[in-house]
């Protein structure tokens, strides 16, 4: 199978994955008009490594393997696409460039597997990335709670959640129960305002036994590896935040000390000021219309959601709020990121607005 020969554990696709096999298979995708797949794409990706074929990983979602992003690097060349740095691609944007279409990589966090397992394939190719950086990862003190929560539930056989709903206790000790255990505690936690969202994790932590520090300390860049990766010819490091806050949940106040705070931590470690954006989370929730005017009040060049999307001219009069095509840990499949490039899926999901497409 596609799956086994990039190093991927088989599994059953979800019914979004199902879907988009099926409008592939249909030739529909083949032809779409070609004005739905735009003039580019921006990549979305945050981890890059091999797949441990664990039956409960929530988060796999956020993970690809190297050989997926080998595999997408390949498609995007063979349809014609130019790989491009983020800063050509908005100058491309802004004048909407009709050269040719264009595909951006980038990567958000700060995770160490981005110099370890990424970088060498983009240097394989010759293809250029942006990572957005979270400062306050190197720093030490930023959580990537979405990990502590996921060992959490994966360590424990019964859980009590303190949610907006009042306290949820449910039992986890086989892989359906933790999956879901993850549904019911990972949407409200994501519901919550972020102090009360980030001490509810620090408080299960402690009654599991988990240590979030250790884990940022094992999966985090240190500033020494960000410095390696920024002084890289084919790479440059942006802003993604001090502390990983949904920005929408913050007063506006709070929202712009985290991104500045961000910005002056780049600027002393790595001696200059950052040119882009991205939000965390940046789904319509977590991102609005406030944070793209504080953005582009900021000073930066352009800003990226998560809404999903490829980049149509209409974008060249919101460049501090651009869609991005997720690199899915659950769409590793070469049909379904061809089905995705044409743009028709995203054509069709339109009136449904809890998709987030832009």
């Amino acid at each position: 199978m596609i799956q086994e020969s990039l190093g991927i554990t088989a599994r059953k696709p979800s019914l979004m994955g199902r879907a988009l096999l099926a409008l592939e298979a249909s030739g529909a995708c083949r032809i779409a008009p070609g004005s739905l797949a735009g003039s580019g794409v921006i990549f979305m990706l945050h981890r890059v490594r091999p797949d441990d074929g664990a039956a409960f990983a929530p988060n796999r979602i956020l993970e690809i393997t190297p050989d997926f992003l080998d595999e997408a690097i390949r498609l995007v060349k063979e349809r014609g696409y130019s790989c491009v740095s983020l800063d050509e691609a908005v100058t491309r944007i802004a004048d909407r460039d009709r050269s040719g279409r264009f595909a951006v990589f980038t990567l958000d966090d700060g995770y160490k597997d981005n110099l370890t397992d990424a970088l060498p394939v983009f240097e394989r190719h010759g293809v250029p990335f942006t990572l957005y950086l979270t400062t306050g990862l190197p720093d030490g003190h930023a959580e990537i709670w979405w990990v502590a929560l996921e060992r959490i539930i994966g360590a424990a056989d019964e859980i009590e959640a303190h949610l907006p709903g009042g306290p949820l206790r449910v039992t986890s000790r086989t892989a359906a129960e933790k999956n879901t255990a993850w549904e019911n505690i990972y949407w409200p936690l994501r519901s919550m305002p972020e102090p009360d969202l980030r001490a509810e994790i620090r408080r299960l932590a402690s009654v599991h036994g988990i240590d979030i520090a250790a884990i940022t300390r094992e999966l985090a860049l240190t500033w020494d590896e960000v410095r390696r990766l920024a002084a890289h010819p084919l790479a440059s490091v942006e802003a993604h935040t001090a502390s990983h806050f949904a920005q929408a949940h913050l007063s506006a106040h709070d929202a712009r000390m985290d991104i500045e705070i961000g910005i002056a931590r780049m600027e002393a470690e790595l001696g200059y000021r950052p040119r882009h954006f991205s939000y965390p989370y940046g789904d319509p929730s977590s991102a609005c219309t406030r944070d793209f005017a504080l953005a582009e009040a900021l000073g930066f060049r352009s800003a990226t959601t998560t809404r999903k999307g490829v980049i149509q001219p209409r974008h060249a009069r919101r460049l501090w709020s651009l869609p991005r095509l997720s690199l899915n840990g659950d769409f590793q499949d070469r049909r379904m990121l061809d089905a995705l490039l044409s743009g028709l899926p995203f054509a069709l999901a339109r009136p449904v607005k809890s998709l987030g497409i832009d």
